[in-house]
């Protein structure tokens, strides 16, 4: 019966672990250390206990998320537990996993397991779901530039790797009866070590500011947003018309300072003509509207004076029914500089793609739901990290960000005070060669070979040079069995 209360204090360790951990405001080293607790206990504790643990921490972490989909989302209540309950079951199996392989005197694999199964969950989610790579751990580290360098090679998918690696391999080593401990400890490390080294050594590589040493050519930029009205207006109504006069005062104002660029949030105007007076003298401006009529909309990002138009191609499930998805990408004229809309920036491969078209910058009007605005404003800044582009990112209920290819950010500021918010920046607009931007997700179809490999080492027992009897919790503790090859 100790197997219980073990059990139950992991779940609530790392469940707590996991709510500060991760979520819309997360503390980056805590989601380092959230996996523990489970990971210990699983080896002193039997098989189904070690799966409730995992999975009841992971759903109590998670459980933060619920008015989110519920309320702000208007996700059904079935399809919202689904989302936390599925990969909790999932968590709650790898952790299962790490436990078994453990017990066959696997310490190797059981360690790889754990990062490789969860990679595997992020990808199947990204890949299969609506909402792209949205659900990962990886946005955690956002702000932790050495370790966000990853990105740059192996995708959202090796700093989810890293974060789960890290535990699992401290868990090994402190298991009861470890075997092979160095062996664990050098594969860790030379897993984590180089991903560091390299973190540095790319924040390094320019400088200090992107573009330094290849004399980049920057282009002057204004983000603006008011949040009053907080809807989409029709232009043609005297609420839309007092709206665009507050805009192109505060265009005009802008281009006064210099600004070459300003945009605008998403569906800041409702219209059924693509061309508004909004550019301002020496100014391009880039607006997000609904544009259209009678049942033919889009969700749209216009560039004013040019004309050139982006239509989302990912819409929220449930809130954006009405709007027709666009296909295509969108260059300003001959400039490497694109045009994105909002949630199309939580799906790598639309920026793969703009990346591999030529783009060095991209410009994205946004609309983000208040308490969402830190984690969906570094999703996009985790994109400008993979693809090697700047991303200047304009959200009405969010923040106002530009960052760079390295995952600094320029500047930012937020919408919604009183009156309208203005942030200007230095855009730079030379990219940065990337291993993801050529490669893809390598590192995520790596995973889901090394768990397949796992698994398949889970079915073969090695036998033992002399036997002994089991111990209570399905371990042989004074068993002497051939090492792990």
């Amino acid at each position: 019966m100790k197997r219980v209360p073990i059990a139950l204090a992991a779940a609530l360790a790392s469940a707590v672990l996991l709510h500060f951990g991760t979520g819309p405001h997360p503390v980056a080293w805590l989601t380092w250390l959230a996996p523990l607790p489970v990971l210990l206990a699983a080896p002193r504790v039997g098989g189904g206990w070690a799966f409730a643990a995992g999975a009841l921490a992971w759903l109590g972490g998670q459980l933060q998320w619920w008015p989110y989909f519920t309320g702000t989302l208007e996700t059904p209540v079935p399809v919202a537990a689904g989302l936390l309950a599925g990969p909790a079951l999932l968590y709650g199996l790898g952790v299962l996993l790490h436990r078994a392989l453990l017990a066959r005197r696997r310490p190797l694999s059981a360690v790889l397991a754990v990062p490789a199964s969860w990679v595997g969950v992020e990808y199947l989610m990204a890949v299969a779901g609506p909402h792209g790579a949205w659900w990962s751990l990886a946005y955690t580290q956002a702000d932790v530039l050495p370790v966000l360098q990853t990105a740059s090679v192996a995708g959202v998918w090796g700093i989810t790797f890293l974060l789960l690696l890290v535990p699992a391999a401290l868990a090994a080593l402190l298991a009861p009866g470890a075997t092979r401990r160095l062996s664990v400890a050098v594969t860790a490390g030379a897993l984590v070590a180089p991903a560091l080294a390299y973190g540095f050594a790319r924040l390094g590589a320019d400088g200090g500011q992107d573009g330094g040493q290849d004399g980049g050519q920057r282009r002057e930029v204004a983000l603006i947003s008011t949040d009053n009205p907080r809807d989409t207006v029709d232009l043609d109504s005297p609420q839309g018309r007092d709206l665009l006069r507050r805009y192109r005062r505060a265009v005009d104002a802008a281009a006064a300072r210099g600004a070459e660029i300003v945009l605008l949030p998403e569906k800041t105007f409702e219209t059924a003509t693509a061309r508004l007076p909004l550019a301002g003298p020496g100014a391009a401006v880039v607006a997000g509207v609904a544009l259209g009529a009678g049942a033919t909309w889009t969700n749209s990002a216009l560039a004013y004076p040019s004309g050139a138009r982006y239509d989302k191609h990912h819409m929220i499930p449930g809130l954006e029914p009405e709007f027709t998805p666009g296909s295509t990408l969108t260059l300003l004229g001959r400039t490497t500089t694109g045009l994105i809309v909002c949630k199309d920036l939580d799906f790598p491969w639309l920026v793969r793609q703009y990346r591999q078209a030529g783009a060095t910058t991209l410009l994205a009007p946004a609309w983000d739901f208040d308490d969402d605005a830190w984690l969906h404003s570094r999703m996009a800044l985790v994109r400008g990290v993979e693809s090697g582009l700047s991303v200047a990112r304009a959200a009405r209920q969010g923040l106002l960000t530009v960052s760079d290819t390295r995952g600094r950010v320029l500047a930012e500021g937020r919408s919604g005070k009183p009156g309208v918010t203005t942030v200007f920046a230095t855009l730079p607009e030379q990219g940065a060669s990337t291993v993801y931007a050529g490669l893809g997700d390598w590192a995520a179809w790596c995973s889901v070979a090394m768990l397949l490999i796992a698994l398949a080492r889970l079915r073969v027992r090695r036998p033992a040079h002399r036997t002994a009897r089991p111990s209570t919790d399905g371990q042989a503790p004074g068993a002497t069995v051939r090492p792990e090859g």
